[in-house]
């Protein structure tokens, strides 16, 4: 045969088409293979959850839903014959009927019911500022969170308390007697005259733009004000005070507060804490050290029992309003610490260019420095958050009858007398539930902002 007539084809003319991968390297295979299976101690950890599993999940579940109880009169219908009950000996299970005969408690704790109306509009008013905060899709942040820190706390403040506030002087009690509207506003005169020099003061003392500095001045001016007035103005509503306040209603007054209130003090005290001014640097060591060394049960006992003492004849304080003063200054103190970790980490190159770039001291922190500090404590701060969150129910000590300080009188009710896992696993739930979306809220700002950079 001629070797003209051969065709022999080297490259190819076409491509072939892509193919499944194989079954252990993609897929749910793959994910439990190197998730749960793979190295052999993963191994050895998955067969001791699903053993945990199986002796605990299914009795669980039966104590729960098969044999949970869940509508009730009283404790009768909730316990077996041997107990005086209607269940047959050897029943096993919950009594959510006793949560559930308690849940207005729980939620709002001796609030007068003709007055429920303003705490779920309080709580209506915090979700639909709080909820499109948290979205990063949703537009007008700024307009947002002025609404949550400036119109929010005043119109909550009216609503639960009905606008009533007995002033009876702070800073010269003794100076103006009668009556107590002169007084207060001679005590508005010398805290705004104080916040104006304290303004004046460090803006002549930086070289940056001081204009930040004068507008801050004149916001808190601006609040101080709003206070003073909300004081003096009569709203209509029924006063509530604060020793009717519990529950639920009481965990977010104190947490929310604390949040709030501790951020922007522990980012002022942080910034003082590493200032070049040695005064400002000792006053924020100080204040921190000396917060950070107290347990806050002791804060909150002297807060409650000692520091009226120390306040001048005449000059009282309402219990709600000391705690929340000690739980914001406890928490600030740690917050600071933990964004102080945050501004450390930040290269020096970065306040070089800043510098470089004729950026003053606010300027370069505001724009440069503590955007990436604060993003890169994003964890540690959630997780100061959560610690505030549940040691509110240290409340209790104290007599604000927060969700687990209101277990005591609940449990002294005879007709649910001796039923006592429900109660507090419904507390448990209520806080793993808030704790866990908040972490979990966290992990995802955090992967959202890692993937912005990479951007």
């Amino acid at each position: 045969m001629s070797t003209s007539t051969k065709s022999t084809a080297y490259v190819r003319t076409e491509m072939l088409g892509e193919e499944t991968p194989p079954i252990t390297s993609a897929g749910i295979v793959a994910w439990v293979r190197a998730n749960l299976l793979y190295p052999w101690y993963n191994a050895i950890l998955t067969l001791l959850a699903i053993v945990i599993i199986v002796l605990f999940v299914p009795p669980l579940i039966e104590f729960v839903f098969i044999n949970g109880v869940w509508t009730a009169e009283g404790r009768e219908q909730c316990t077996t014959i041997a107990q005086g009950g209607v269940q047959p000996d050897g029943w096993v299970g919950g009594c959510w009927a006793y949560v559930g005969a308690y849940m207005g408690q729980f939620i709002y704790g001796r609030y007068p019911d003709a007055a429920l109306w303003r705490v779920n509009l309080v709580f209506a008013m915090f979700a639909i500022g709080l909820i499109p905060l948290l979205m990063p899709t949703v537009p007008y942040k700024r307009e947002n969170i002025a609404f949550l820190l400036i119109i929010f706390p005043v119109a909550a403040f009216i609503l639960l308390t009905g606008g009533h506030f007995e002033y009876s002087g702070f800073l010269l009690p003794n100076f103006i007697m009668e009556p107590s509207t002169a007084k207060f506003w001679v005590d508005y005169i010398i805290l705004t005259a104080i916040i104006a020099g304290i303004g004046a003061a460090i803006a002549r003392g930086t070289d940056s733009n001081p204009r930040p500095i004068v507008r801050g001045t004149l916001i808190a001016m601006g609040g101080l004000a709003v206070i003073f007035l909300v004081c003096a103005v009569d709203f209509g509503l029924r006063e509530v005070p604060t020793d009717r306040w519990g529950g639920l209603l009481v965990t977010l007054v104190i947490a929310v507060t604390g949040i709030v209130a501790s951020l922007p003090i522990g980012i002022v005290l942080a910034l003082g804490r590493r200032s070049q001014m040695p005064i400002v640097r000792l006053i924020s060591v100080v204040f921190i050290e000396f917060w950070r060394g107290v347990p806050l049960i002791t804060v909150l006992f002297m807060s409650s029992v000692m520091l009226p003492l120390f306040l001048p004849e005449g000059v009282t304080f309402d219990k709600l309003l000391r705690a929340l003063i000690g739980v914001a200054m406890f928490s600030a103190a740690y917050m600071a610490e933990v964004i102080r970790g945050g501004l450390q980490a930040i290269p020096k190159g970065q306040y070089e260019g800043a510098m470089a770039l004729g950026l003053g001291y606010w300027r370069m922190m505001r724009m440069i420095i503590l955007p990436q500090a604060l993003k890169l404590v994003i964890p540690g701060i959630v997780n100061t958050f959560i610690g505030l969150f549940k040691d509110t129910t240290l409340v209790a000590i104290i007599g604000l009858l927060d969700p687990l300080g209101l277990t005591n009188p609940i449990r002294s009710d005879s007709d649910w007398n001796g039923i006592v896992w429900e109660l507090y696993g419904f507390i448990g739930l209520l806080f793993f539930v808030s704790c866990f979306g908040m972490s979990r809220y966290s992990m995802y700002l955090e992967r959202r902002l890692r993937a912005a950079d990479r951007r």
